[in-house]
């Protein structure tokens, strides 16, 4: 699994540039790599490549975007009430667009913080369009829908 993880993940953070200094997107990584060494090695083992495999990928997917943008939006307003260096918004919008916006939009409420920008607000619905969009794509591809 750690493979498949390896092969679905890697050319994300190889070939776009902006992930590659998005922090946060490091940690991501870094936690489904950590995920998929756990459960390979502790729980259960599934074949490369297989359906299940897919379908573990998507759910520990899920669950690491959404606690990695939760704790970017936590530290953006930490930044934000220190004066200190913030984060960019292309990183946030990112992390938002690879499945993140559950927890984008749990933060903003926890925290918050970015809920009265208004073109922070405008480009975060466009974010979540544009994924509705691709996952629609993506699913027509593969004959699912």
């Amino acid at each position: 699994m750690l493979i498949t993880f390896l092969v679905v993940i890697a050319p994300f953070l190889m070939l776009v540039p902006p992930l590659q200094r998005n922090k946060f997107f490091i940690l991501y990584f870094a936690l489904m790599m950590a995920s998929a060494y756990v459960t390979e090695h502790f729980l259960f083992r599934v074949q490369m490549f297989s359906h299940k495999a897919f379908l573990v990928f998507v759910v520990y997917h899920l669950a690491c975007i959404n606690i990695v943008t939760f704790m970017a939006y936590g530290t953006d307003k930490r930044a934000a009430q220190n004066g200190a260096w913030r984060i960019p918004e292309a990183h946030l919008h990112a992390l938002e667009f690879l499945g993140g916006w559950p927890g984008a939009f749990a933060a903003q409420k926890f925290f918050h913080h970015k809920n009265k920008k208004r073109s922070y607000q405008i480009m975060f619905w466009l974010m979540l369009v544009l994924e509705c969009a691709a996952v629609y794509i993506i699913l027509r591809y593969l004959k699912l829908i």
